[in-house]
């Protein structure tokens, strides 16, 4: 698959999936949750969704446990807002990584993906 689709596709997951959570499920097992990343396998059959959870150990549990158990409404959801073929199954899991941490690598992928100046690129 081209990596640029499966950018796009990931981005789109996690756009919708963030809104999502935060306004359409109401289980109070689930807390303050930010979708960071997701990650989609190369036959895109599977993606693994990464949460910011800013509760506990023992909540962080519960909430994934609960998102767990609302993956199949959460599947359909994504199948009728976004036109793609297949909808991943969903695997949820806490991001333990700080989130300075995470803002730093995705700026260093921002800056990697950006052509160099015209100055100083060879003149032809």
């Amino acid at each position: 698959m081209d990596s640029h689709k499966a950018e796009r596709v990931s981005e789109a997951l996690r756009e919708e999936l963030g809104e999502m959570i935060a306004y359409e499920l109401t289980d109070p097992r689930i807390g303050e949750v930010m979708v960071t990343e997701v990650l989609l396998s190369p036959d895109r059959k599977h993606a693994q969704v990464r949460l910011h959870i800013m509760e506990g150990a023992a909540e962080r549990d519960e909430t994934i446990r609960a998102l767990e158990g609302a993956r199949h409404f959460l599947r359909r959801r994504l199948a009728e807002r976004l036109s793609m073929f297949r909808i991943p199954e969903l695997h949820f899991e806490a991001d333990i990584e700080a989130p300075s941490d995470r803002i730093e690598q995705l700026l260093k992928r921002i800056r990697r993906g950006r052509p160099r100046d015209i100055e100083s690129s060879p003149s032809a």
